[in-house]
């Protein structure tokens, strides 16, 4: 998928750390260099911006905080604050802006304006599909009619991408009646539990739920990979999901559960061992292949949880925000028609919630789980989507091979919650491309 975002290509405030080398010039081009002579090391360093956004107890923001009241801190180290915008209300000021010099004596013409296309914003909405279960395609498209209402705005950019059979792919428009196309197309693919516990399973669990959520999240590094691209917009990325959970119903997919209970459980997987325990009595435990199964399962949470955080980074370096939605709602029992256990289900639905907290926590935005109130949720997005400082530093740290760099932003005011992103990671330099062999004699 490839985001085509006409003419917003800036070259500002990239967030990208270089260290280059050169050797000092002769003073003299007849004279050769001293090869004694001590190389000059010269150290090119970019700034680096961050979306700020302060609110008091009462969840209203702050619009009047000054440079010297932020504080930011890279790896713990203090930074120098070089540039602060504030944008709120749909007005973008920059709040340290020099005054302009006098004006000469003279005949004086008046300036041109320049014209910035910084006050709306860029929304990209992914609609992973392939994690909504097909009876909550009318939630979700009632989810998305009230986004038009309520979250996109005249000036603002959006596109729209989906990750399975609803087959969205809107490129970058301000249009508003290509959402509407959109709605119309959205419809849940998403793995029932039943499906999920008699599918076949891998060795790190199930395939299929495993191969759909790399999907997912390769979808959305390409796009961040073109976000990053943006520079001096407020971007969000709003990812409408039913969660992930790399190792869902595992004594159920593996047939461990007792053969007389009432809840459902994958029977071609039930492999137990009958033993005789000497008292007229016998028992069953797990064979030596479904024990091997749940060791190779082991790892998946933490699987799960190096997918996030590739995604988080992803994000942190694009300096776009992620507001992620469960389309749910306030999450009850499983449909009727499933008959799956109380509390794997309870699990199962934790770990899936977590997943999009973690996206939302750690770029500074918002989770909307288990919550049915979806116009006050995208209100609050609206808010902290317009009403925001962004802030620009030029880090002390010249070492290169520090990719990646912890990023706290403090307010000296009292009772003020701050939030923004936490980290950036610096790309890894692309190797030179091999010189071309010599052509023979």
């Amino acid at each position: 998928m490839t985001l085509k975002l006409n003419g917003l290509w800036s070259s500002a405030l990239v967030v990208l750390l270089a260290v280059g080398l050169s050797a000092q010039a002769p003073a003299r081009p007849a004279t050769p260099p001293d090869p004694n002579q001590t190389p000059t090391f010269r150290v090119q360093i970019d700034a680096v911006t961050m979306d700020v956004v302060t609110k008091d107890d009462q969840g209203r923001f702050i619009p009047d905080l000054k440079r010297e009241e932020f504080e930011v801190y890279e790896d713990g180290i203090k930074q120098d604050i070089s540039s602060m915008t504030l944008s709120h209300g749909g007005r973008v000021a920059n709040l340290l802006e020099a005054p302009p010099p006098p004006p000469p004596e003279g005949i004086i013409l008046p300036p041109v304006r320049r014209v910035q296309d910084t006050s709306g914003r860029i929304f990209l909405f992914f609609v992973d599909d392939l994690h909504m279960q097909f009876q909550n395609t009318g939630r979700v498209r009632d989810l998305f009619k009230r986004i038009g209402k309520n979250l996109i705005h005249d000036g603002d950019l959006f596109g729209i991408v989906s990750s399975g059979p609803s087959s969205i792919s809107i490129d970058m428009t301000y249009d508003r009646r290509r959402l509407d196309e959109a709605v119309n197309k959205m419809t849940g693919g998403g793995l029932k539990p039943s499906e999920i516990i008699n599918q076949g399973n891998g060795s790190g669990g199930p395939t299929e739920l495993r191969y759909q959520a790399h999907v997912a999240f390769s979808t959305m590094q390409e796009a961040l990979e073109n976000l990053e691209k943006v520079h001096n917009r407020r971007k969000a990325l709003i990812w409408v999901s039913e969660g992930y959970d790399f190792n869902p119903f595992q004594e159920s997919r593996l047939g461990l559960r007792s053969g007389d209970s009432p809840f459902m459980q994958n029977q071609g997987n039930v492999m137990m061992n009958t033993r005789d325990n000497g008292d007229g009595t016998s028992s069953t435990a797990p064979d030596s292949m479904t024990k091997y199964q749940q060791q190779s399962e082991t790892f998946s949470d933490s699987e799960l949880a190096f997918e996030l955080g590739e995604i988080t980074r992803s994000a942190n370096r694009a300096n776009t925000t992620i507001y992620t939605i469960d389309p749910r709602g306030l999450v009850a029992g499983s449909d009727i028609d499933e008959q799956v256990d109380p509390a794997e289900w309870g699990n199962y639905v934790r770990k899936s919630q977590d997943s999009l907290r973690v996206l939302a926590e750690e770029t500074g935005g918002l989770a909307v789980v288990n919550m049915n109130d979806f116009d006050k949720a995208l209100k609050n997005i609206d808010a902290a989507s317009s009403d925001y400082y962004v802030l620009g530093y030029y880090s002390s740290n010249t070492d290169a091979t520090r990719r990646r760099r912890r990023i706290e932003v403090k307010v000296t005011r009292k009772d003020v919650n701050v939030f923004s992103r936490k980290e950036y990671v610096l790309r890894a330099p692309k190797p030179a491309a091999p010189s071309a062999a010599p052509k023979p004699q």
